[in-house]
C-alpha cells in the first residue's frame, strides 16, 4: 500500500518515459474530442444544470456554456457528458473505462486548485490511469458482481486529488478509502439489458473521488480500499510505475458499446470485400460472446441505440462506419437501418465466450437476395492497444466528432492546445476553450471567473 501511496505523491514528470507522456496526450485529445461533440446530447445538458444547481460554486466550468459549479460538481457533469457518447478509450481487463473519468476529474481539480503546470497534469492524468485501471483488474478479481467504471474510477480520482491538494500520506490512504466505500457499485449488464441515461457510472465515481480527497483533507476518514490493500490482490499493485496500463488502453473508433463494434467490423468488411448493396441483403447472423448477445435493444433514443449491436450492425452497412448521426435523431429513423437491424440475429459460442475479456470476437453471415450466403473471418474491433491506431487516426477523430459542433476554427484550435501540453504549453487557455461558448473574463486564470455567462 505504501508503494501504491508514494507512487500517488511522489512520481515526478521526469521520471515518466516519453511513451507514456505520449499517451497521456493522446487519452487527452481522444476523450476530450468525444466530449466536445457529446455536449449535444440531452443527458449534457440535464447534467450540466443539475451540477449547477445543485453543486453550485464557481470553483470549476461545466461544458460547454462555462456555467460554474464545485470541482465535484464539474467533474460529475462533464463526465457524464463524455459517457454520453460512446466513443471514448478503455481497457479490457476492466470491461469498462477510466479516462472519461480521469480527465474531466483531473481538468476540474486542476481549475479549482490553480494548478497551471501542464506537466504536472500530464503526470495527474498518468496517475490516474494507473490506479484507475488497476482498481478495475482488482475489483473484477475480488467482486461477485460485474460494477460500471465509476467504481474504480472514484479511486483515480481520489489520487489526483490527494496529490493536488498536497495530502500527506495518512489521509492519501483515508481519501482511497472514501472513494472505494463511496464510489458507485452499480451493476453494469442492468444498463446492458436496459439501456439509459445512467450509462456506465463514471461521472458519479468522479464526483465520488473528488469528493473523497477534500473529505480526506479536512480530517473525514474511510474504510480500508479493499481493492488496492488486499493481500491477494497485491501483484496486481507489485510493478506499479514499471508497468503503464495507460499503454493498455483501446480506442474506440464509433460511438457504440465496445462489444457491438467486433460484428460492425464483420459486416462491413464483407461489404467492402462483395461490394453487395444493402437492398440485397435477407438474413444477417452474428456469432459472438455473451456479454455482446445482450445488446439487443431495438432502440428509441440515443442510448439504446449506442447499446445495440442489432442496430450498430445495421447503421455500418447503411453508413459504411458508425458516426454521431447514426446513433442520433438522423439515425434513429433511418428506414434502412432499422430494416437491417431488424435482420440481425445473434448467437454466443464457446470459444468466443472463453476469450473474452481479453479479447472480442464476432464472426458475421450475411444472406443474399441471389442465394449467397457470404461468411466474414472472425473479427475483432480496431484500435486494440496490440494494434495500435496512430495518432493520425485519433486526430482525424477529434476533428470529425468536434467541427460539427465546435467549428473548424475553435476545434482546431483546441486539438493544437492539448497537444502542446507536453511542451510546456498554456494548460489554463488549454481548458478555457473547452467552454467554448462562455465569455470569459480572463481565460488565462486558473479559476473560474464570477462572470462566466450563465
Amino acid at each position: 500500500m505504501k508503494d501504491v501511496i508514494r507512487f500517488i505523491l511522489n512520481t515526478t514528470y521526469d521520471e515518466l518515459p516519453e511513451a507514456v507522456v505520449q499517451d497521456a496526450v493522446r487519452a487527452l485529445v481522444d476523450t476530450l474530442g468525444v466530449g466536445m461533440s457529446a455536449v449535444q446530447t440531452e443527458l449534457s445538458r440535464i447534467i450540466g444544470t443539475h451540477a449547477q444547481v445543485m453543486f453550485g460554486g464557481q470553483a470549476a466550468q461545466i461544458w460547454p456554456e462555462g456555467k460554474t459549479a464545485s470541482a465535484a460538481g464539474a467533474a460529475l457533469a462533464n463526465g457524464m457528458t463524455i459517457d454520453a457518447l460512446d466513443a471514448h478509450d478503455g481497457h479490457k481487463l476492466t470491461k469498462g473505462h477510466v479516462g472519461c473519468g480521469v480527465i474531466p476529474s483531473g481538468i476540474a481539480l486542476a481549475q479549482a486548485e490553480g494548478l497551471a503546470d501542464a506537466r504536472e497534469f500530464l503526470t495527474l492524468v498518468v496517475i490516474g490511469y494507473e490506479i484507475g485501471t488497476r482498481a478495475g483488474i482488482a475489483l473484477h478479481r475480488s467482486a461477485c458482481d460485474y460494477h460500471t467504471s465509476g467504481a474504480w474510477v472514484a479511486l483515480a480520482a481520489a489520487a489526483m486529488g490527494a496529490r493536488i491538494l498536497g495530502l500527506d500520506e495518512t489521509r492519501a490512504r483515508e481519501a482511497l478509502g472514501i472513494a472505494e466505500y463511496h464510489g458507485p457499485r452499480s451493476q453494469m449488464m442492468r444498463a446492458i439489458d436496459a439501456p439509459t441515461m445512467v450509462k456506465d457510472g463514471s461521472g458519479w465515481g468522479a464526483m465520488a473521488g473528488v469528493s473523497a480527497a477534500y473529505l480526506a483533507r479536512d480530517g473525514f476518514t474511510g474504510a480500508p480500499a479493499i481493492s488496492v490493500e488486499a493481500q491477494d490482490l497485491s501483484d496486481i499493485w507489485s510493478d506499479i510505475g514499471a508497468h503503464w496500463y495507460i499503454q493498455d488502453q483501446y480506442i474506440k473508433l464509433y460511438p457504440v458499446c465496445r462489444w457491438a463494434q467486433p460484428a460492425a467490423e464483420a459486416v462491413m468488411a464483407l461489404q467492402r470485400d462483395h461490394g453487395f448493396g444493402i437492398e440485397e441483403i435477407t438474413s444477417i447472423r452474428i456469432e459472438s460472446f455473451h456479454e455482446a448477445k445482450r445488446l439487443n435493444a431495438m432502440p428509441t433514443t440515443t442510448e439504446q441505440a449506442q447499446y445495440s449491436l442489432p442496430f450498430s450492425v445495421g447503421a455500418a452497412l447503411v453508413a459504411g462506419t458508425i458516426g454521431v448521426d447514426e446513433v442520433m435523431a438522423p439515425g434513429l429513423g433511418d428506414a434502412d437501418i432499422l430494416r437491417l437491424a431488424h435482420l440481425v440475429q445473434i448467437e454466443e459460442t464457446d470459444a468466443f465466450n472463453n476469450a473474452f475479456p481479453a479479447r472480442r470476437f464476432a464472426q458475421a453471415w450475411i444472406g443474399l437476395v441471389d442465394g449467397q450466403t457470404l461468411t466474414s473471418e472472425a473479427t475483432e474491433a480496431r484500435g486494440d492497444p496490440e494494434d495500435r491506431v496512430g495518432h493520425d487516426v485519433i486526430r482525424e477523430k477529434f476533428l470529425r466528432l468536434t467541427e460539427p459542433v465546435m467549428g473548424s476554427t475553435k476545434a482546431r484550435d483546441l486539438l493544437s492546445s492539448i497537444e502542446e501540453l507536453a511542451n510546456g504549453g498554456d494548460l489554463n487557455s488549454m481548458i478555457a476553450k473547452l467552454s467554448y461558448n462562455a465569455k470569459l473574463q480572463d481565460a488565462g486564470t486558473a479559476r473560474v471567473s464570477a462572470d462566466i455567462s450563465q
